[in-house]
């Protein structure tokens, strides 16, 4: 099963990773490929550089970024495989581990739902 971890952080808090930190994710990063567990993974632009198209009563609107009624946005993602929920949790609580003491961040832990390829 494939889930999707999404790191959620304040982008207001100024939080930026040090050396250490890149290099204790490199390890774990390389580590959870080899193991077939981490699929892709990747760090996002700040909000200041993303845009919002949202529909509503059939009419799109694209909103540029910042976000300011968000507190909270998506910093970057995990693409995980894992044969459990609680597998999934695991691997992302390795995630958080890393970043020590110093930061606030939370992750949301969602399963992605398979298509059948039978279905058509």
């Amino acid at each position: 099963m494939r889930f999707l971890s999404m790191v959620r952080i304040n982008e207001r808090a100024g939080q930026q990773p040090s050396a250490r930190l890149m290099e204790d994710m490199g390890k774990l990063m390389a580590e959870l490929t080899a193991a077939g567990s981490l699929l892709d993974t990747a760090g996002l632009t700040p909000s200041t550089a993303g845009k919002r198209v949202r529909l509503a009563r059939g009419r799109q609107t694209v909103i540029d970024g910042p976000f300011t009624e968000s507190k909270e946005v998506v910093a970057g993602y995990a693409m995980l495989q894992a044969d459990s929920m609680d597998e999934a949790l695991e691997i992302t609580r390795r995630f958080l581990e890393v970043h020590g003491d110093e930061w606030e961040i939370e992750c949301e832990v969602r399963q992605v739902m398979e298509h059948c390829a039978e279905a058509a």
